[in-house]
């Protein structure tokens, strides 16, 4: 099980649907959803700003089309931090658009462990689940 998952995703229902999936599946302890992406981009960077890299979630699951900043933005912006995420945090792309240039477009991000279409599903949970 792991500590704290966010959600970072702009329809607040896709986020209550996948905390309700993940907490079925007893995924976390601890589910945060952001419905602006950034929001979420303001408490990673105070947590990776003051060292506390301990409050770093054990998962991210990031949509990427958001208006405002989009799922690539926030990755983008977390590109000089890449090396302590990527070490503490997993980060799967969770979107309804599925498209095979976003699909490589991800595997250029260091920062992405996974592309999983929405819904989340409990076989796509299992297998996040085994990294713990």
């Amino acid at each position: 099980m792991y500590n704290k998952v966010l959600i970072i995703d702009d329809d607040e229902i896709s986020i209550f649907l996948t905390e309700a999936v993940l907490d079925v599946a007893q995924f976390a302890r601890e589910y945060v959803g952001f419905a602006c992406a950034k929001e979420a981009l303001q408490e990673l960077n105070f947590i990776l700003g003051s060292g506390q890299f301990h409050k770093l979630p054990d998962v991210i699951f990031l949509d990427l089309n958001m208006p405002f900043l989009s799922g690539w933005d926030l990755l983008d912006s977390l590109k000089p931090f890449e090396e302590i995420i990527r070490n503490r945090c997993y980060i799967f792309i969770l979107t309804s658009s599925v498209n095979e240039d976003e699909v490589e477009k991800a595997e250029d991000y260091g920062l992405v462990t996974g592309f999983i279409q929405k819904p989340l599903e409990e076989h796509a949970i299992a297998g996040i689940a085994k990294r713990n």
